[in-house]
C-alpha cells in the first residue's frame, strides 16, 4: 500500500478546463454486470481508479480476459470459460464494490461466496437490504464471520419492497430478477443515474426492465442474455459527484473553470444546494462554466431561519457531496446546518478543518453547523474515506501556507490522477513519497 501524500500549497485561483472522469459508482456494477453472459463487452470512459482496477483484477482471477482497446479507459472483457463462484477474497474483503458480484455470479452459477465487503470507514454499511432482497427471490443464505454463502436451485421473481433505498442492493437485485422465472417488481429503489445506467446496459443485452429513472422497477426474466455482433458497447457516464467537487474548487479559490460532458440533469441538485450557498454555474454548450465572480453567502431560509443542507436519495443531495458541501460553506458568508443522514462517522473527518481554522459545531456524529466565512490554515491532516479526502484536497487549496493530506490512498479509490489534473488547472499540489 502506498505511503505516499499530497503536500498543497493554498491560495491558488484555479483556472482552466476539466474534463470529469467516468462515473465511478455506475463502473462497479457494470463490471459485475457483464457476468451475465457469454458475448464480449466494451466498456468505455471506465475510470482507471485504484478500487475499479481491483475489481477487474477479481473479474481476471473468476475468467475474464480483459484487454485495452486502445483509447484511455476503453477495454474488452471477454468471458470465454464459465464464471468462477469463488472469490478471490484477500481482493474481495478490501473492496466495497466487490458486493455487486453477488447477484450476477448467483444468478448464472446458482452460487456464490461473498466476503465481508471493506471500503470506507464512514459508519456501518449493512448488507441486511442485499441479502434481504436476493432471499425473496429464493436464495438461502448462510451467515460466516468472514462472509456470506448464498445459494440457490432456481431465482423466481417477487414483489419486493426493499427496506431502504440502496444504491448497490437495488444493483443486486436487478441483476439477480433479470434471470430469475417470471416478474419482479422492486419498490423503493434507487434510482441514481448509476442505476439507471446499469439498467440501459442491461436492456442493451435483451434484459426486459420497465421503470428506469424510477423508484419501481418491473423486471421480467429471460432465459439469456447476449452482446449483439460485434460486442455489446456502453460508454460509462460523467461522475456528477467529481463535477460537483470541480465547482467547489472553482468557488473556493476564487478561480474559473468550464466543465466539459456534463448531463445537466445529473447536477440540478447539485447547484440548487450550491446557489444556496452564493454559488452559480453557467451553462456552456458542452457543459458548465464556474464563473470567478461568485457572492459566496449563505441564503437563509424565510423569516431568516438558517438553512439545512441534508442528504436524500435520488433526486434529493447525495450523500456522497456532504463532505465537500460542508468544507465549501466555510468559505460563504453566513450560518448552514449540515445533515448528513445515511453515515455516522461521515463527519468526524470536520476536526481536520477546525484544526485549519473553520469555525463548526459538530453537533452529534449526524449533524454540523457550519459558521462562515473562514480563513483557513495548511495543517497536517489524513483522509479517512474517498469523499473527505476530496474536501481536505478543497480546504487545503483555499487555505493559506502549506498542507499535508495524508492516507491519500483512499482518495486514488476514488479519483483519478487527481493531483495532476489539478496541477493542469493551476494548483499547486505534489505527490510525495514517504
Amino acid at each position: 500500500m502506498s505511503s505516499s501524500y499530497f503536500k498543497i500549497i493554498g491560495k491558488n485561483p484555479l483556472h482552466g478546463t476539466v474534463v470529469p472522469q467516468g462515473n465511478k459508482n455506475e463502473a462497479l456494477p457494470l463490471l459485475g454486470a457483464l457476468l451475465l453472459w457469454e458475448g464480449d463487452v466494451i466498456l468505455e470512459n471506465l475510470p482507471e481508479i485504484a478500487d475499479v482496477l481491483k475489481l477487474m483484477e477479481v473479474l481476471r482471477q473468476i475468467g475474464v480476459e480483459i484487454t485495452s482497446t486502445g483509447p484511455k479507459g476503453s477495454y474488452l472483457f471477454q468471458k470465454k470459460n464459465p464464471v468462477k463462484s469463488d472469490l478471490p477474497y484477500e481482493l474481495c474483503s478490501q473492496l466495497r464494490g466487490a458486493v455487486t458480484l453477488a447477484g450476477p455470479i448467483l444468478a448464472r452459477t446458482g452460487r456464490v461466496f461473498l466476503p465481508k465487503p471493506g471500503g470506507d470507514k464512514i459508519g456501518r454499511r449493512r448488507m441486511d437490504t442485499h441479502l434481504l432482497a436476493l432471499e425473496a427471490l429464493g436464495a438461502k443464505i448462510e451467515v460466516f464471520p468472514d462472509g456470506y454463502m448464498i445459494t440457490a436451485d432456481r431465482l423466481v421473481g417477487k414483489d419486493i419492497l426493499l427496506d431502504e433505498a440502496s444504491v448497490t442492493a437495488t444493483e443486486n437485485a436487478v441483476m439477480a430478477a433479470v434471470y430469475a422465472e417470471g416478474l419482479t417488481t422492486i419498490r423503493n429503489a434507487a434510482s441514481e443515474p448509476h442505476v439507471q445506467g446499469l439498467c440501459r446496459f442491461l436492456i442493451a443485452a435483451g434484459a426486459k426492465i420497465e421503470g428506469v429513472g424510477t423508484n419501481h422497477l418491473t423486471i421480467t426474466g429471460v432465459s439469456s442474455l447476449k452482446s449483439p455482433p460485434g460486442g455489446l458497447k456502453h460508454r460509462i457516464g460523467s461522475d456528477y459527484l467529481e463535477i460537483g467537487s470541480f465547482i467547489s474548487l472553482a468557488a473556493v479559490t476564487g478561480g474559473e473553470i468550464h466543465i466539459t460532458d456534463v448531463n445537466p440533469e445529473d447536477i440540478r441538485m447539485i447547484r440548487m444546494v450550491y446557489s444556496r450557498l452564493g454559488i452559480e454555474v453557467r451553462p456552456t454548450e458542452n457543459g458548465i462554466l464556474v464563473p470567478s465572480d461568485q457572492k459566496m453567502e449563505i441564503i437563509p431560509d424565510y423569516h431568516g431561519a438558517t438553512p439545512k443542507i441534508d442528504d436524500a436519495p435520488w433526486p434529493g443531495f447525495p450523500a456522497d457531496m456532504t463532505s465537500v458541501a460542508l468544507v465549501t460553506a466555510t468559505q460563504c458568508k453566513g450560518t448552514v446546518l449540515i445533515h448528513e443522514k445515511l453515515f455516522e462517522s461521515r463527519l468526524f473527518f470536520v476536526d481536520n478543518i477546525i484544526a485549519m481554522g473553520a469555525q463548526i459545531i459538530l453537533c452529534d456524529p449526524h449533524r454540523a453547523i457550519v459558521i462562515g466565512a473562514n480563513r483557513l490554515y495548511g495543517q497536517r491532516v489524513a483522509s479517512p474515506d474517498i469523499r473527505a479526502g476530496m474536501a481536505m484536497i478543497i480546504a487545503a487549496l483555499c487555505a493559506e501556507g502549506q498542507s499535508e493530506i495524508h492516507n491519500i490512498v483512499q482518495i486514488d479509490r476514488g479519483f483519478e490522477s487527481i493531483d495532476t489534473r489539478l496541477r493542469s488547472l493551476g494548483a499547486q499540489i505534489e505527490r510525495v513519497s514517504d
